[in-house]
């Protein structure tokens, strides 16, 4: 299976933060382009989990995005970029649900990350600073008990040996998600 373009999450997330930080601010989003197809358009808001569509390169993708509602970092006080988790279906490759997450650091070196959601632990693979559940075949499983859960928890080491632990609230995942599913079919 082809994992999800690391240029288009780095896109997403970049929209996300600038819109996030106008919110803050009491501004509202700027319109989208209409040359920017690859621009993710949000379709809705679920609690902790937004739905977006984009069309990087003509191909339609659809993803639920969301960022951790708590970060960990030992050593304290670590600078790193914002932390998300995408699960992305990409029609034109026959992708649904594909697990992915952004730490804001480059991981160590054949390090591999943690996906938790209770007590079930799921082993992530790393590359620079994405990490992707390693037995694709667990991902159903994984996406079923966070649609079940209250919260995931993913803990990862930087290319410094800082570790890091994000704790995302799963209120809204099965609402995007079903969005999602309507949007990309």
């Amino acid at each position: 299976m082809q994992r999800s373009p690391r240029i288009f999450m780095a896109l997403a997330a970049a929209i996300v933060v600038s819109t996030a930080a106008l919110a803050e601010q009491g501004k509202p989003a700027p319109k989208p382009k209409a040359e920017a197809a690859a621009q993710p358009k949000l379709l809705g808001q679920y609690a902790d989990w937004g739905a977006y569509t984009a069309t990087p390169e003509g191909k339609k993708v659809c993803f639920s995005l969301a960022k951790p509602k708590s970060s960990t970092t030992t050593p304290a006080g670590r600078n790193r970029d914002p932390a998300y988790i995408f699960i992305s279906t990409r029609p034109s490759e026959n992708v649904r649900n594909e697990i992915s997450v952004i730490v804001g650091y480059p991981f160590q070196k054949a390090s591999d990350a943690t996906a938790e959601v209770g007590t079930i632990k799921f082993p992530m693979y790393t590359q620079n600073d994405g990490a992707w559940i390693k037995n694709v075949a667990e991902e159903a499983r994984l996406i079923d008990a966070m649609r079940k859960g209250a919260e995931l928890v993913v803990k990862g080491t930087s290319s410094r040996g800082t570790q890091s632990t994000d704790t995302y609230s799963l209120k809204g995942l099965s609402q995007s998600m079903d969005r999602v599913a309507q949007e990309c079919k």
